[in-house]
């Protein structure tokens, strides 16, 4: 379990960490809008996200999900870490060779994490790649395939985990195989008749999610290999995202749109996922941030974080929602009021860089906001690692603690960018 480390004990999920000012009434969450003292505010952040990194996270998987005898990483994890499923996610096995070597590199050289890392990175390479070079999403515990999907995720994932692995070692071989592997998954996506189709001929759709996780991709590979083609998929993806996507008549980034940008008046296409238009937000932001807070890039992310806290935030319960429909009509998804783990994780760090970027104190607003309901419902109470499904009031939906599609990512991923970011605006404080 996390610790609160202004007390010296274990954090269970009731009590608040140092600094929040929860107050709960009758359905309602109000909090102060006042932040007496902003740097123990962000110092005790700081602090608590890296120990609910280090103490809880982290070890939570080494012990259960890391695979020493076939290598990579087991999700299919139960409450207490008792193993359910030996089914492996590739997806994962990127995802999780990713943070190991993220920890590793912004956070402590932990030797272990960086054995991880190389344990899913082996994986990946003997096991997770089909003849074409395409990707498998899911393979048995001995590297076995079982599925493919019609999409590049786990290339993508695979990718940041090659040039995250190349910036800890200083081995050059994986940031090359990382851009070999950006390389082939954007031959796929462009390549006709490559990745089947979703729906029949003459359906032409447009999907925000490929786009936004590009962003992401050319970034890391940035930080470890000088190709133009990186900076090209991010000012493209960008690009797209402004022209096709944002759409101001619903103050909304949709995630389906026509192959101009055209709204389709459908259930689906008429749905707006809060949580993946805030990881695009600050995916911006952070690329905003590397070209010395480029006005027009930040106006970009803040016009997306703002819609979609707007949409997101649950004015009755706290936290952000999972689905909403642009019209307001009923969303058609089955989880369409639950509150999942990640969206309040990409949330926490959206918060954070916009306060970085602007000094705009509503955003440090918010990520008290979200950072006190967050940690006020799924940290689990009696064992390590963070809930995932919850009903819309933040009573637990299911308690597992990971699945094909749940694992090692979006939290220690939010620790590790709360615990940087938290820092980097102290440093601006001096």
């Amino acid at each position: 379990m996390p610790k609160d480390s202004s007390k010296g004990q274990l954090y269970n999920g009731t009590d608040c960490p140092p600094y929040c000012t929860i107050h709960l009434e009758i359905n309602t969450l109000s909090i102060s809008p006042k932040i007496m003292d902003k740097k123990e505010y962000l110092r005790s952040w700081a602090e608590t996200y890296k120990n609910d990194l280090t103490n809880n996270i982290m070890p939570f998987w080494l012990n259960h999900g890391w695979d020493k005898e076939n290598g990579g990483i087991y999700t299919c994890l139960d409450r207490d870490g008792s193993l359910m499923d030996t089914t492996k996610s590739v997806w994962f096995q990127g995802r999780w060779a990713f943070i190991c070597a993220f920890a590793y590199n912004n956070v402590e050289k932990n030797q272990e994490w960086l054995e991880a890392s190389k344990s899913a990175i082996d994986f990946i390479e003997k096991h997770c790649f089909d003849e074409d070079g395409h990707m498998y999403f899911e393979v048995t515990a001995e590297g076995k395939p079982l599925r493919k999907r019609r999409y590049v995720f786990s290339e993508t994932f695979a990718a940041i985990a090659f040039a995250e692995y190349s910036l800890a070692t200083g081995d050059k071989h994986y940031a090359e195989r990382a851009l070999q592997v950006f390389h082939d998954a954007q031959r796929f996506l462009s390549t006709p008749g490559f990745l089947p189709a979703k729906y029949e001929a003459g359906v032409e759709m447009q999907s925000h999610s490929i786009i936004m996780i590009l962003i992401n991709v050319g970034s890391r590979l940035r930080a470890v290999i000088d190709d133009p083609t990186l900076t090209q998929q991010i000012d493209e993806s960008i690009s797209l995202l402004r022209r096709y996507f944002m759409h101001p008549e619903f103050k909304a980034l949709l995630e389906t749109v026509g192959p101009k940008g055209e709204f389709i008046d459908t259930n689906a296409a008429r749905t707006i996922n809060p949580g993946h238009c805030i990881e695009t937000a600050w995916f911006i932001m952070e690329e905003a941030k590397l070209r010395y807070w480029d006005k027009d890039l930040l106006d970009t992310a803040l016009t997306i974080f703002d819609w979609s806290w707007d949409w997101g935030w649950d004015k009755q319960y706290g936290g952000i929602i999972n689905f909403r429909d642009c019209r307001n009509l009923p969303p058609q998804d089955y989880s369409q009021d639950m509150k999942f783990w990640w969206p309040q994780c990409e949330t926490i760090i959206a918060s954070l860089y916009a306060y970085l970027g602007t000094g705009d104190e509503e955003y440090l607003y918010r990520h008290q906001r979200i950072s006190e309901w967050t940690y006020a419902h799924f940290p689990d109470q009696d064992y390590p690692e963070w809930y995932g499904y919850l009903h819309r009031d933040g009573t637990v939906a299911q308690p597992a603690k990971g699945n094909i599609f749940k694992g090692p990512f979006h939290v220690p991923r939010m620790m590790i960018k709360g615990y940087m970011l938290c820092q980097e605006i102290l440093k601006t404080m001096e």
